[in-house]
């Protein structure tokens, strides 16, 4: 877990780093100063200045952040005679700069999902991809918690080989889903031997049958794919990499849109929601299917956070969006200590939230 921890922080710090650079790449082609370009949050260890940008390296490594000039109201930055400000651009060109981060999160993980696509990695067999897929195999893909499953040791990304169960024996030619669940499911409730495959090793586990976990079935709590390693041509993994991403960001807003309806009924829970330590186990799991795999769970935080940026809340991209179109339609500015204070309490409630996450992560695991 510890390896996955630091996975998690290189990871954020890379798809944070991309964004914050969206940003300032699009603010210096459109002519604002940007005061700074920082890697980490302070303390800050070392740090130049080129032309009029000072490039820090910080101290604590969660990703990073961009100064533009004009974002923060003062005297200077809304001087009307300061070309240069992010105030004194255009609505178009302020919408850009802002959309920017969320841009290069898409494009930054469609360019993740291509290369893996290009390269090979563990896919579920679909009718889409079937002709192209090599190694085809029964994989674990999830394990449910105190289940004998999970006391035995079987984690998510191990392959399935063998399962033995009351003299009957399911071979690698027989192995499929639904044989290994009918094997299970019958008989006599009893121990189950299967042959796993982890990391090029192979070990043997024994595991009790338990009625209850699945209603009038046996079972040992844990969720099968038919998976094989996919690999795409170039041109056609370019292709299937947009497809990819649009069904992916779909599924996100879809999901985030369920997650926000029900907030709104009273539905909602903590538990439908992963925070930094959720994370840090789906980054292990990712892990263990390899590394073109958590290049692809790579992408699909990428595609999380360009959906999340885009929702127009304070102290989010798009809640900065929001104020541009406000301010375009009324063709009256908002006041800047109204949009300070609007941002810093959407920051507020965005940092208790995350603790409130990250405290029932840690609760579930006690």
């Amino acid at each position: 877990m510890f390896l996955a921890a630091i996975l998690l922080i290189v990871i954020l710090g890379v798809l944070i780093f991309v964004h914050e650079l969206g940003h300032f790449l699009i603010a210096k082609k459109s002519g604002i100063r940007v005061d700074e370009f920082a890697l980490g949050f302070p303390p800050r260890l070392f740090s130049f200045k080129k032309g009029e940008t000072k490039y820090s390296i910080n101290l604590i490594p969660f990703g990073g952040f961009v100064k533009i000039f004009g974002e923060d109201v003062d005297d200077e930055s809304s001087d009307p005679n300061r070309t240069d400000s992010f105030l004194n651009k255009s609505k178009l060109t302020q919408a850009v700069v802002l959309s920017a981060g969320v841009l290069f999160n898409v494009f930054f993980g469609y360019v993740l999902i291509s290369i893996s696509l290009m390269a090979g990695f563990p896919s579920i067999i679909t009718d889409r991809n079937s002709d192209w897929v090599s190694d085809a195999r029964v994989v674990v893909s999830g394990v449910l918690p105190n289940s004998p499953a999970k006391m035995a040791g079987i984690e998510p990304g191990d392959s399935i080989l063998r399962v033995v169960k009351g003299g009957k024996t399911l071979g690698p030619e027989e192995i499929t889903v639904s044989n290994i669940q009918n094997i299970i499911a019958g008989g006599e409730a009893g121990e189950v031997s299967l042959t796993l495959i982890r990391n090029g090793e192979e070990r043997n586990v024994v595991v009790d049958t338990t009625p209850g976990i699945i209603a009038d079935k046996q079972a040992i709590g844990i969720s099968m794919e038919k998976i094989g390693t996919v690999k795409f041509p170039f041109f056609r993994a370019l292709g299937e990499g947009i497809i990819l991403t649009g069904q992916t960001i779909k599924e996100v807003a879809v999901g985030l849109a369920r997650i926000i309806g029900m907030a709104v009924t009273g539905r909602a829970s903590l538990n439908d929601i992963a925070g930094p330590v959720g994370i840090v186990g789906l980054v292990n799991s990712a892990r263990n299917f390899g590394f073109f795999y958590l290049l692809t769970f790579t992408a699909f935080i990428s595609l999380n956070l360009a959906v999340l940026n885009i929702l127009p809340l304070p102290a989010l991209d798009g809640g900065r969006l929001l104020m541009i179109l406000i301010e375009a339609i009324s063709r009256r500015k908002i006041k800047p200590a109204v949009a300070n204070w609007l941002n810093g309490i959407g920051f507020a409630l965005l940092m208790l939230f995350m603790i409130a996450v990250t405290v029932n992560d840690i609760l579930r695991l006690v």
